[in-house]
Parts: structure tokens; sequence; C-alpha cells
């Protein structure tokens, strides 16, 4: 299972995200530090509301294999600019919370997400588990296992890691597959 670093304002429902994720009854736990033993690394709002600790918030994504931002359909406000995603070197996805909020402004928020720079946007509801089976069905896969020389074969292409080749494209003959590196 890939570990997801959920990033989001206080109150934007990472915790209950987290607790819906492992199949727990949601019960309020206001998050006062950043555990990353588990497969999910939930951050406090403060994080990301303050430029002291935000820096903590790129550190962070680097023990995770996903990160994602999580955001209230009935947010105020914006938290992430434009592009966010060129400081994370990991998959950035985004998920929207309080899906059946009132004052719920979906195209909006899910603005906010794209033009951050998520490549997948995910709905859920963390009381009815509405969307929570399709984020885990994502995170069920692992990302692929790469020697530093397929990495950097991929980097040459302007493709992440986490990007499969191109059509037509396959490694060169020299390079082994990490499979093979680690039987040696």
């Amino acid at each position: 299972m890939k570990k997801i670093f959920l990033m989001g304002r206080s109150e934007a429902g990472k915790t209950s995200l987290t607790q819906a994720l492992k199949g727990e009854e949601l019960h309020y736990v206001k998050t006062q530090y950043t555990n990353t033993a588990d497969d999910t690394i939930d951050s406090p709002g403060e994080y990301a509301e303050s430029k002291r600790f935000s820096v903590g918030l790129a550190c962070f994504s680097f023990e995770a294999d996903v990160v994602a931002i999580v955001q209230a359909a009935d947010e105020p406000f914006n938290l992430f600019g434009e592009n966010s995603r060129c400081f994370i070197q990991r998959p950035l996805i985004g998920i929207i919370t309080k899906v059946d909020s009132p004052y719920a402004n979906i195209p909006m928020v899910r603005q906010w997400l794209v033009n951050a720079g998520c490549e997948r946007i995910f709905m859920v509801n963390n009381v009815t588990r509405e969307g929570v089976d399709e984020l885990m069905e994502y995170l069920k896969d692992d990302l692929p296992h790469l020697t530093i020389e397929q990495a950097e074969f991929k980097q040459s292409l302007g493709l992440n890691e986490w990007d499969p080749l191109p059509e037509g494209v396959d490694y060169p003959e020299g390079i082994r597959r990490f499979e093979d590196k680690i039987q040696q």
C-alpha cells in the first residue's frame, strides 16, 4: 500500500479521513504532531497555515509515496498556490472532503486543486465513507521500484519516477531491472 501524506488547513478533515481509511469510528482528535510511522501521515493544519512551519510539509513529503492536498468542499479560501507540486517530488493528488456540506462549492475547490497541480482528485465523505473505497483502491498498489539507472533514464526523458515509459520506449540494454539488482 502506498504511504500517503495528508496536508491541508485545520478542520479540513485530514484526521477524520485518516480514521475513515483505517475503518475506525470517527471521533475528534486534535492533531498535535506529525506521525510518520503509519501508512497515513496526518499533519497539523498549522503547518499549512503558517509560513514558519510550512517547510515541514516539504520535509515530511519525502516520507511518503504520495502527497495529498486535503480541502473541505466548503473551504472559505485556498492555502495552496498555483503549481504547488513544484516542491513535491511525489505524485500529488487532491482530496475534497465534506462534499455533503450545504455550503459546498465543489467546482471552485476542484479548480484550486487542479491549479495546485494535483494529478487526480478524489471526493470523499468521511462520515458516510463515500469515495473512501475509490481512494483506498488508488493507494492499494505500490509504486514501481526502480534502480538509480532507471530513474535517471526516466528523468532524461522528462518523466517522474512514477510515470510509465511512453509507448514504444524501453529501458536501454545496459540498465538492469530493480528485481535483477536485488538478486545479485
